[in-house]
């Protein structure tokens, strides 16, 4: 392989430096040396190149308060663009603002219930995004990533017309009208994943497969440290996965009689119910019966049968997607994964080392429901430095 051109080592050289003080905060010259294994005219060179471009600052001095270039901290400029995450549930939306390091400047959250009109729904939603970028002195936003329930298109990033609610459809179109922002959709499974793959239950997993259990099931893959979203966006669709247990079969535009029917919110609960748990809340698919499941299911539902059953039809799912990738580790993501705990992670993988010869490993997920919006900050971070920091040719 030639040697890298002068310019392209230049552009290396930076985004590696972008990184250390992305990673480990404000640096001193003689650090990122260190750190970088340049020399030490490099990265005199290279800190006055990212200063020029406004991408870091001189913020301080060191501990020891010695004098000269080497004791000066050098920081990223994290009011250099501004960012939003939002999370785009069935029952509303929430909305993060954070600075380019991602630290939080403001969050809100709008319920949305069934009967609201589509076009009120969208509307509002897109409304508390300005307000919210607004309160927190974040105007104009740079890059808006959005977790959304359904198929995204690979070729084109767009949620497929079959999926979502119809205001989600709406939403989308408004945010790209009304803001000057990159918006990029994803996925909110695939988003959980990448949260508990940098900052979760997986961080030490190359190869994983996050199982989310909330209002309805999905599933997200990670092989050799890269997520795999499939031909048309839908691998880890495993709602429409047939299952024994269920009442007839999936089709192609309901996912009712697969995966789902055993494990959506209202199947959990009404499993709940007939281990004696009170469902107070109801039984249906709304935000007040979704508490009453993680009630459940963080109380063992009075008695180990409850939580037996359940990791039953969990370890139906698992052990479909482990014969097929064999990831060695899947993670149990929303919120009932992470109200199950280790207790509850600990009887799927009984169940699923019965049911399969590949040995996996399965963990609770450390971020729960919010690991989408983790992800969603992280897909606007990962796509606002791609244009932010320096091009590599």
């Amino acid at each position: 392989m030639p040697p890298a051109s002068p310019s392209t080592a230049r552009a290396l050289n930076d985004r590696l430096a972008l990184r250390l003080l992305q990673e480990r905060g404000p640096l001193s010259a003689s650090e990122l040396k260190t750190l970088t294994g340049l020399a030490r005219p490099t990265v005199a060179d290279l800190v006055q190149r990212l200063q020029d471009t406004g991408l870091i600052r001189l913020v301080g001095e060191s501990a020891t308060k010695r004098r000269g270039p080497n004791a000066r901290l050098y920081g990223i400029a994290a009011d250099r663009a501004h960012l939003a995450a939002l999370d785009m549930r069935t029952d509303g939306v929430r909305v993060l603002v954070t600075d380019l390091l991602g630290t939080t400047l403001a969050e809100s959250a709008l319920p949305v219930s069934p009967d609201t009109p589509s076009e009120a729904a969208a509307r509002g939603s897109a409304d508390l995004l300005e307000q919210t970028a607004k309160q927190a002195g974040a105007e104009p936003l740079h890059t808006v990533a959005v977790g959304a329930p359904g198929l995204i298109d690979p070729a084109t990033g767009a949620l497929r017309e079959t999926s979502g609610r119809a205001w989600h459809h709406q939403l989308i179109a408004l945010l790209q009208q009304r803001l000057p922002a990159t918006v990029r959709l994803e996925n909110e499974t695939n988003l959980a994943a990448m949260a508990e793959q940098r900052q979760g239950a997986a961080r030490d997993r190359e190869s994983f497969v996050l199982l989310w259990l909330g209002d309805g099931v999905g599933a997200a893959v990670v092989l050799d440290g890269r997520l795999r979203r499939g031909t048309s966006g839908g691998a880890g669709e495993i709602g429409f996965l047939p299952v024994p247990g269920t009442v007839g079969l999936p089709s192609a535009v309901s996912c009712e009689g697969g995966l789902h029917s055993l494990l959506s919110a209202t199947a959990v609960c009404a499993l709940a119910v007939e281990h004696g748990f009170a469902a107070t809340a109801g039984t249906g698919d709304t935000p007040a019966a979704q508490e009453t499941v993680r009630a459940a299911v963080a109380a063992g539902a009075g008695g180990e049968p409850f939580l037996t059953a359940l990791a039953s039809r969990v370890s139906l799912g698992a052990a479909a997607v482990t014969a097929i990738l064999d990831p060695g580790c899947v993670v149990l993501g929303g919120e009932l994964g992470q109200a199950g705990g280790t207790v509850f992670a600990t009887l799927v993988q009984e169940q699923l080392a019965a049911l399969s010869p590949l040995r996996t490993e399965v963990r609770p997920g450390e971020l729960g429901g919010a690991g989408v919006l983790r992800g969603a900050l992280l897909a606007a971070q990962d796509a606002a430095q791609q244009v932010l920091f320096p091009p590599v040719a």
